[in-house]
């Protein structure tokens, strides 16, 4: 288990802020359990949920950022999570798996494409013996607006998206199941999300593009 309690580059743990964030959401005496379901909540509700953040830098995809950001999409939101856990003493490592979204928003369907959304992550975390799956992404004022219930987390049986919203219509289905990951995958995300949505690709390569153009005019 000493594999899924390290800090790297994505699960940067040692960072000041996540320790200050860690410190602001737990007690003193708590089990390991209760120490999951409060960090879950934390990442759940305090950091707003944007599909619309995804970027390719490699710092993007760290526990930090995502903090410090307070909104994100799914894989930094389950990435902060992950390192959370791994500061309190509890293995955690990130899983993806691609899902269908029936209730995207007009939108959303429009910026991606498509309804499927390659690469969806989600936390994985080892309490009382067993791995559990939680999944922080949706926040509760956003679930307020989708009419769902906020997903919870008890520690013991997985939590994942619900496959139908309040009033009983397809929300999520799970597709592709690519399995959990020590460190974060984050070539094998790009690649993924490359090839599902070439034109997302081009245009961040574009914003780039600009982006160091713009410097070198401005000799920074």
């Amino acid at each position: 288990m000493q594999n899924y309690l390290q800090d790297d580059a994505y699960f940067d743990f040692q960072h000041p802020e996540l320790i200050a964030y860690s410190n602001s959401l737990l007690d003193n005496d708590l089990s390991p359990k209760e120490t999951a379901q409060r960090l879950y909540l934390g990442v759940r509700d305090d950091i707003h949920y944007n599909p619309y953040t995804f970027d390719p830098s490699a710092e993007s995809f760290s526990a930090s950022h995502c903090l410090l950001k307070k909104e994100s999409y799914c894989i930094p939101k389950a990435i902060l999570l992950a390192a959370l856990c791994r500061l309190n003493g509890i293995p955690a490592r990130i899983g993806l798996a691609d899902v269908k979204n029936h209730l995207a928003s007009p939108q959303f369907l429009e910026y991606l494409q498509s309804d499927v959304f390659v690469m969806h992550g989600y936390t994985d975390i080892y309490l009382e013996g067993k791995w559990v799956k939680a999944t922080p992404a949706f926040d509760k004022r956003l679930c307020a607006l989708m009419a769902l219930a906020p997903l919870e987390f008890d520690g013991t049986r997985d939590s994942i998206f619900h496959e139908f919203d309040n009033n009983g219509s397809r929300h999520m289905e799970y597709l592709v199941e690519h399995g959990v990951f020590e460190s974060v995958p984050r070539e094998k995300i790009i690649e993924a999300i490359t090839n599902a949505y070439p034109h997302l690709a081009k245009k961040h390569v574009s914003d780039q593009t600009e982006r160091s153009i713009y410097s070198d005019i401005n000799g920074h």
